[in-house]
């Protein structure tokens, strides 16, 4: 089921993010882009994670929906310390990798959830 699948993608994920948040507060020294995309990179999962839970069908989509924005916020806060060289490029393209993939697992629930109006 796809939703399982978004829980486990966003679990590893987050786990890497933690991860890297440590290599760049401990070797690189960087607190400001990495605390943003600890929050950024961790909250994916918990909202996704706290639709389970959802009150209702658009509570549903809404939790999602946050995800979705967490997500993208993610993937700008990566491209920001791959460009400041932070990151290297391979470093980069290997997390942003896994980001684009929940984001689009992310698009394609939220789209056909809206559209036959039945939550998971």
């Amino acid at each position: 089921m796809k939703e399982n699948l978004m829980k486990e993608k966003s679990t590893r994920f987050a786990i890497r993010i933690i991860n890297l948040y440590k290599y760049l507060r401990d070797c690189k020294k960087e607190t400001i882009l990495s605390k943003q995309l600890l929050r950024s990179g961790t909250s994916i999962g918990a909202n996704i994670r706290e639709a389970v839970y959802a009150e209702s069908h658009l509570d549903f989509i809404h939790k999602y929906s946050i995800s979705l924005k967490e997500c993208s916020e993610t993937e700008y806060w990566l491209y920001l310390l791959q460009q400041t060289e932070y990151i290297s490029d391979e470093e980069y393209e290997s997390i942003n990798t896994d980001c684009l993939e929940i984001l689009k697992l992310l698009t394609a629930t939220i789209v056909k959830l809206k559209n036959n109006g039945n939550a998971p």
